[in-house]
């Protein structure tokens, strides 16, 4: 157990002195909207029993459990109503001693489209729309993760894992920038229960942004005293997802597997749970159903936050609202199908959003003798 107090040492020290640092909130958040409907329908409580290869976003010390075979996961989801398109593909190798796995992921999440409106107003006052373009803006990440594999003497697994990320974002032909971090891992398997531990951006996530802005965007900007942007650093703030799961045997055929995951995060209040400065706490609960481990029923809630009664006319009024999420999977043979139904925590005009995902376990061809 001497490793597992390591981690939890070394994290602990990061995590007590990026307290007092100065980060930009909310920084690189399309790296926390999930991977796989599997975990997405389960509310994103996934850092203890996550066993696919979904693992390289969720725990990437678990991959250390996918063994022999190559795996390959696929995602795609769309938000507000196709504006948004958010993909997901990750493909995972066991090395030959099966103690060690890689894991490569990829990200995307992008809106296309977008009117460019800067040069809609003619210096006279008049207004051409023929000059208004489109743009995109996408946010890209590459994830490359290592997991190992150890055995205690008391029959418990132990793995360890990390991430190594390049995050790159790109806005039109206007900004882009070029960000790196780390993730660290552990995940220990007992008879029926699992403990994971993460902490994302460990030693700080930062992203570099650098700006093309021609001179005559420069003379709209001035005119209209909006600030010209110049090069700038985003910094993410460490964050640490602890968890815990339980696999209760219903029968011979039927399992119900409850996981209860907390976010704590570590750049000033945010609207959770708790609350406070410079910590704060975000609790998510999953269930899934599993008959003879084919067919698979999913629910969770998270994103616990308080917001404006929308029943209340004087707008003062402040209730707890949440994310509700439900799913279902089939597996057949080497490949499972999942599917989540989630919304975005609105009260009386709730926007849901469909995902879809793909697993695949390429067994590798034996060899003739």
């Amino acid at each position: 157990m001497t490793g597992i107090y390591s981690f939890l040492t070394i994290t602990g020290s990061l995590l007590y002195l990026s307290a007092s640092a100065q980060f930009t909130k909310y920084s690189n958040e399309f790296l926390n909207i999930g991977a796989g409907a599997r975990g997405l329908s389960m509310a994103s409580a996934q850092v203890a029993s996550v066993s696919d290869g979904t693992a390289g976003y969720w725990n990437p010390a678990a991959l250390a459990g996918i063994r022999d075979n190559p795996q390959l996961n696929l995602m795609h989801s769309e938000y507000y109503a196709g504006i948004g398109k958010y993909d997901f593909a990750n493909l995972v190798l066991p090395l030959k001693d099966n103690k060690r796995t890689l894991g490569i992921t990829a990200l995307r999440f992008a809106v296309d489209d977008i009117p460019n409106t800067i040069f809609l107003v003619q210096p006279d006052g008049t207004v051409n729309f023929d000059n208004i373009t489109t743009f995109s803006s996408a946010d890209y990440a590459f994830i490359f993760s290592l997991a190992q594999h150890s055995q205690l003497s008391n029959g418990t697994t132990l793995n360890f894992g990390a991430n190594a990320k390049v995050i790159y974002r790109k806005a039109g032909d206007f900004a882009s920038a070029w960000g790196f971090g780390f993730d660290a891992a552990i995940q220990l398997i007992g008879n029926r229960w699992k403990l994971g531990v993460v902490a994302r951006d460990v030693t700080t996530t930062f992203n570099a942004w650098s700006y093309s802005i021609n001179k005559q965007m420069r003379e709209v900007f001035y005119m209209t005293q909006n600030e010209i942007p110049t090069k700038s650093t985003e910094l993410t703030a460490p964050q640490l997802i602890l968890g815990g799961s339980y696999n209760f045997k219903l029968g011979k055929k039927l399992n119900l597997l409850a996981e209860a995951d907390v976010d704590v995060t570590f750049d000033g209040r945010r609207n959770t749970v708790i609350s406070t400065n410079p910590v704060s706490i975000d609790p998510k609960l999953g269930l899934e159903l599993s008959f003879k481990d084919v067919f698979f029923v999913r629910g969770g809630i998270n994103n616990f936050q308080k917001a404006l009664d929308d029943k209340d006319t004087t707008n003062r009024k402040k209730i707890w609202i949440y994310q509700p999420s439900v799913g279902a999977g089939f597996k057949v043979g080497d490949v499972q199908i999942d599917y989540a139904f989630t919304n975005l925590a609105n009260q009386s005009y709730p926007l849901y959003t469909h995902v879809f995902s793909l697993r695949i376990d390429m067994k590798r061809k034996e060899k003739k003798k």
